[in-house]
């Protein structure tokens, strides 16, 4: 049977935005060697490694899960080729998290088997990781024939659970950094979006979720910092409001979500438009 390569469709055509996901899918590894090769990541290149592996990990997941709002509120109906892709992309760049993960531990297996009975952002860790590879190796379509399209479905659905467990894990690290509330933020946006649907498919709905999205971002990161760091909510609140530590991830959330909803106000007219002149 001859193989579909990753720029091709499923008739075997050559297709651009399958082409074009695919290289974007070796950003994160171009731009993890030059960061290393520039010793950005200081006389530990691991630790940064570590660090950014997993967080471009989460990120593919949230971009995989993106795809389907996506698609709704542009009706771009050819994204569903590169959902797979991306999803697929995600586990390979949690595996190469886990091993640099080891290589960091010095390979001492012992050492990594307490850890990972023992704390609890490392337990969840290895549930989200197993769940992975259980979605990525049912991913092909031999897979969906064999389980069934229903069965199929449902396992692939805990994708959700798998990624709210690795964000769990990104906000149980032991420093606070701001792509934990940026990227819980995002996944808020997602999920609620799932949740409302067809509530949530018109440009002033998509403006309401990106203010709620904004709001739920700011307390969290807020009373979340107050609790694993001990520091004042009032104080990390009265940061999004002052450049002195950048951008506050709420903000971004909210411009991210507004610009959604720009996309959905600019594409109704065309829509009508069609509609008028069909």
């Amino acid at each position: 049977m001859q193989p579909i390569w990753p720029w091709q469709d499923r008739k075997r055509r050559f297709s651009a935005l399958k082409a074009g996901t695919f290289a974007l899918m070796f950003a994160p590894a171009i731009w993890l060697v030059y960061e290393i090769a520039n010793d950005e990541f200081g006389p530990v290149p691991l630790g940064g490694m570590t660090y950014w592996s997993g967080v471009w990990a989460t990120s593919l997941l949230l971009l995989a899960l993106a795809v389907t709002p996506a698609m709704t509120i542009t009706r771009w109906g050819s994204l569903i080729l590169v959902r797979r892709m991306i999803g697929v992309t995600a586990l390979v760049y949690s595996i190469a998290h886990l091993f640099i993960y080891f290589a960091l531990r010095f390979w001492n297996f012992a050492s990594i088997g307490y850890e990972m009975v023992t704390r609890v952002s490392l337990i969840i860790a290895t549930v989200a990781t197993l769940g992975l590879i259980a979605l990525g190796s049912t991913s092909l379509d031999a897979a969906v024939r064999r389980m069934g399209a229903l069965s199929w479905q449902r396992l692939h659905n805990t994708v959700y659970v798998l990624t709210g467990l690795a964000l769990v894990h990104y906000l149980l690290s032991p420093d606070s950094y701001s792509e934990q509330f940026l990227l819980s933020g995002m996944f808020f946006w997602l999920m609620a979006w799932r949740a409302l649907r067809e509530r949530a498919a018109s440009a002033p709905a998509l403006a309401l979720l990106a203010v709620a999205s904004c709001l739920f971002t700011a307390p969290l990161e807020a009373l979340w910092i107050w609790a694993y760091h001990h520091y004042g909510p009032a104080e990390t609140l009265r940061n999004n409001f002052s450049l002195d530590f950048g951008i506050a991830p709420a903000w971004k959330v909210l411009v991210l979500g507004l610009a959604i909803a720009l996309v959905a106000a600019l594409r109704t007219p065309r829509l009508r438009a069609g509609i008028r002149s069909a």
